[in-house]
């Protein structure tokens, strides 16, 4: 009777085992064929006019640079320089948004602050979420920030989706964690929404992507489902 006892504690806990790998392996291979699948397939970048965008990374995480000014859009009654700790690199022509959860911005300002509970909180979507703000001067292309060019119909797209996210008080004005940042140039304010395991910040990402009709997949939860489709090829090419 012990044997048999003990025969189903290990099957109970090889059954557990296999559950705590398999999900994982589930979530990336779902993350890999949402972002092989394309939204938008058909898009291409405009031959000449248009307005250019970043897309950045860190590898993990990504962001969406858009210039301050352009095409009627005015980020700057919405990511006031005021709000930054030097308002001196709020005279930068482009600003970077990016979406996450409150208490992984707020309570890992590096890698080495990260631990399992946040972690979980992110995945789960326990808290609010945050917007991220940083003012960026004269934006590159390079391994981990590519443009992408986009119609002036796309961009207004894009900024309308992009402001959804913003909490705005009754006064229509953005609320601001002031002196809350990683550094000199950047704010958090409060998001509309939660961060979970669906809606990463990478999908977020994708999600204002695929909204300005950009092609991109149709789930992008990692930073290298944003990534790997960038640099577009040139559409004279195709």
């Amino acid at each position: 009777m012990a044997k048999t006892a003990s025969r189903r504690w290990i099957r109970r806990l090889l059954k557990g085992l296999l559950l705590l790998v398999s999900i994982p392996l589930l979530y990336f291979l779902a993350a890999a064929f949402g972002s092989l699948i394309p939204a938008n397939a058909g898009w291409r970048e405009p031959d000449q006019r248009g307005v250019t965008i970043f897309v950045r990374t860190n590898g993990v995480h990504t962001w969406i640079l858009t210039p301050k000014v352009a095409e009627g859009v005015d980020w700057r009654p919405l990511a006031d320089p005021r709000h930054i700790k030097d308002q001196r690199y709020g005279r930068g022509d482009y600003v970077a948004f990016g979406f996450g959860n409150r208490d992984f911005y707020l309570n890992t300002p590096t890698w080495s602050d990260l631990s399992l509970s946040t972690v979980f909180a992110a995945a789960f979507g326990r808290g609010p979420a945050l917007v991220h703000v940083d003012h960026v001067w004269n934006p590159r292309p390079g391994e981990y920030q590519q443009p992408i060019r986009i119609s002036a119909g796309q961009y207004r797209r894009l900024a309308a989706h992009i402001r959804e996210s913003f909490v705005l008080d009754a006064a229509g004005r953005p609320v601001p964690l002031l002196g809350r940042g990683y550094g000199p140039s950047d704010v958090f304010y409060e998001a509309k929404g939660r961060y979970d395991a669906r809606r990463t910040c990478n999908e977020w990402s994708g999600e204002v992507l695929r909204t300005a009709g950009i092609r991109t997949g149709i789930w992008t939860p990692m930073s290298q489902s944003v990534m790997w489709r960038l640099p577009f090829d040139d559409p004279k090419a195709d």
